[in-house]
């Protein structure tokens, strides 16, 4: 075999649609990029989603498909200093009369906020089409002004069907592997490991084939098993696992398994994970783990994020740590977080059911002649602050999205709400 060859991952990276597998509804036949890309004009766009699902190549594909000037950054090692010389290329280039350069910067969320202020005047101009990909939620790493002028698209790990064909894909069409005779004798270890990650599916391939010897060779669980236990990075590059690891940490704070907490947390710091990803992961716990069970752990998660931006590393592990163990011991309820999904669900089906009129603002003569506020009842005017009135849609009086659960918060809500609607709530029975 030859060692030298790039890493199997890269030479299976399709160079069109055609031979991408995955991303339908965003790639497929008429779909919105597909559409951009016919259309010869693309916008700037930043794409969100777990690794291994294709960002980078999809940005290549559309350079490759548009004959435009391809620029690529690196967020973790790309400074202003760099994106500003990228700026002057793309600036100077024949193509820029004829749509401009893309520039694609990967885990753009690695920007700072002067790195991304010095895209904003070469996006807005069209001087650059920039393609951005992260795995973190734009909306809390992308400055608002340089979201405003990009499109979102999320995409989604690739489903089990997907990760079927892309392994054939690859041991009927990469000569190496067909140099081998690989045969998929077994599936399941390898999807699992995969987690709907394509590069880290094909990395696991080409480790279970340079271990064997001799040819043909027979993919089978045992042999994925024990390939990866013996080089359990060969699975892992550029740190993909930390989404196993912060699933078990939530897992564990869910659980109620401080120890366990601590350590998947201990994990992650060793591993250099950025502090405001636990952070953020410890807040999201709080609302939704613990809940209304106990309100207070998601002043603290807060005050801990605030306290890590505020005091940095190596001190803000102290906070985080203070946070993780509150969390873990508390009771949990995720009855919040169940009623808005339950809510939400309700929304879509039901759409946009009209607000009672009653509960209407009344600001012109107009309104108030057509009946807005009339009727309504001023909470504060009577007895305990509370009197009875309908405050959901007339064609959804019957809605019932948040159900208490058994712990003394909730059930301390649930005998108040009980005193004051009697038996007219579900909740309240």
């Amino acid at each position: 075999m030859n060692t030298m060859a790039q890493p199997l991952a890269e030479r299976m990276r399709p160079t069109s649609f055609e031979g991408y597998v995955g991303q339908k509804h965003l790639v497929g036949e008429g779909a919105v990029l597909r559409r951009m890309i016919d259309s010869g004009r693309i916008l700037s766009f930043i794409m969100w989603g777990p690794p291994g699902t294709g960002k980078t190549t999809i940005a290549r594909i559309i350079a490759h498909q548009l004959n435009r000037p391809f620029y690529t950054l690196n967020a973790v090692s790309s400074g202003v200093k760099e994106v500003r010389e990228v700026i002057e290329k793309a600036k100077s280039s024949p193509l820029f009369s004829r749509g401009g350069a893309i520039l694609f910067i990967d885990e753009i969320h690695r920007f700072n906020k002067s790195q991304q202020d010095s895209l904003l005047s070469a996006v807005e101009t069209g001087t650059v089409t920039l393609i951005g990909a992260t795995t973190e939620n734009p909306s809390f790493e992308v400055i608002r002004p340089l979201l405003s002028r990009c499109q979102l698209y999320v995409l989604k790990s690739l489903e089990k069907d997907d990760l079927l064909s892309l392994l054939r894909h690859a041991i009927d069409n990469d000569d190496i592997l067909r140099g081998r005779g690989v045969e998929l004798k077994e599936t399941d270890a390898m999807l699992r490991y995969s987690g709907g990650d394509a590069r880290k599916l094909l990395n696991i391939l080409e480790l279970v084939v340079e271990s064997e010897q001799a040819s043909p060779v027979v993919i089978t669980d045992e042999k994925v098993v024990k390939a990866l236990q013996q080089n359990p990075v060969a699975y892992d590059k550029d740190g993909e696992m930390h989404y196993d690891i912060v699933s078990a940490f939530i897992k564990s704070i869910r659980g109620s398994d401080p120890d366990a907490a601590l350590y998947w947390m201990a994990r992650m710091i060793e591993g250099g994970e950025d502090p405001a990803f636990i952070a953020r992961r410890i807040v999201i716990s709080a609302a939704e783990d613990v809940g209304l069970a106990n309100p207070n752990a998601l002043l603290l998660a807060n005050a801990a994020f605030d306290a890590v931006t505020k005091i940095g590393w190596p001190e803000g592990r102290i906070p985080l740590a203070e946070a993780v163990v509150y969390l873990a011991t508390s009771p949990k309820s995720n009855s919040a977080y169940m009623g808005i999904n339950s809510a939400l669900q309700k929304v879509r089906e039901t759409g946009n059911l009209p607000v009672p009129l009653h509960l209407r603002n009344a600001p012109t003569q107009l309104m108030a002649d057509l009946g807005y506020s009339d009727g309504y009842k001023y909470s504060h005017d009577y007895p305990g602050h509370f009197v009875k009135q309908q405050y959901l849609p007339d064609e959804g009086k019957e809605f019932s999205f948040w159900h208490p659960q058994d712990n003394p918060v909730e059930a301390k809500s649930k005998a108040w709400m009980q005193q004051c609607w009697g038996d007219d709530k579900p909740f309240t029975k």
